[in-house]
């Protein structure tokens, strides 16, 4: 197994630390982000590997960029894996409530285990977290804090598709 790999990004919602291994993105993390693992020593700076990502970052903050297109290796328990599954399928300047995603995950009373994965979510952003909202159309928690949270919809809704 090779080693983690990682750069900063610098974005309008702050700095970004993106982390990948084997040639797949395993992080997207913002500044304080609530569930970022600690830095570890064995990380190696490395930008050239990124530079695609970056790009399609650069064109999603930007409103060029809709859907992206990044090999990806989400780590966590089979039932995070299947809520970050769905939440790759919500599409671009759309919201759903937990109890939708729960549903959608063929358990409908897990919302609130929904809600715990979802903040574990390890690649933010492009895994679109916070496009899932309160049953009553509030926002709610967001790893990267509810102000990043409520700036990326609305982000979203200035450039509709």
């Amino acid at each position: 197994m090779s080693a983690t790999i990682t750069t900063n990004l610098e974005s309008p919602i702050g700095l970004l630390r993106l982390t990948a291994r084997d040639g797949e993105l395993t992080g997207l993390y913002m500044e304080e982000h609530r569930h970022a693992p600690a830095l570890l020593d064995n990380l190696v700076a490395e930008s050239a590997w990124f530079s695609d990502i970056a790009t399609q970052l650069r064109s999603y903050f930007s409103g060029d960029l809709t859907t992206f297109d990044v090999p990806m290796q989400l780590v966590g328990t089979t039932f995070q894996c299947s809520v970050w599954k769905q939440l790759s399928a919500i599409p671009y300047g759309e919201t759903i409530s937990y109890g939708e995603l729960a549903r959608r995950i063929g358990n409908p009373n897990a919302s609130r285990a929904v809600g715990l994965a979802n903040g574990r979510n390890p690649i933010s952003i492009i895994v679109p977290c916070h496009r899932v909202i309160g049953a009553n159309g509030s926002l709610t928690g967001y790893g990267g804090g509810m102000e990043r949270k409520s700036w990326l919809l609305q982000h979203e809704l200035a450039f509709p598709r």
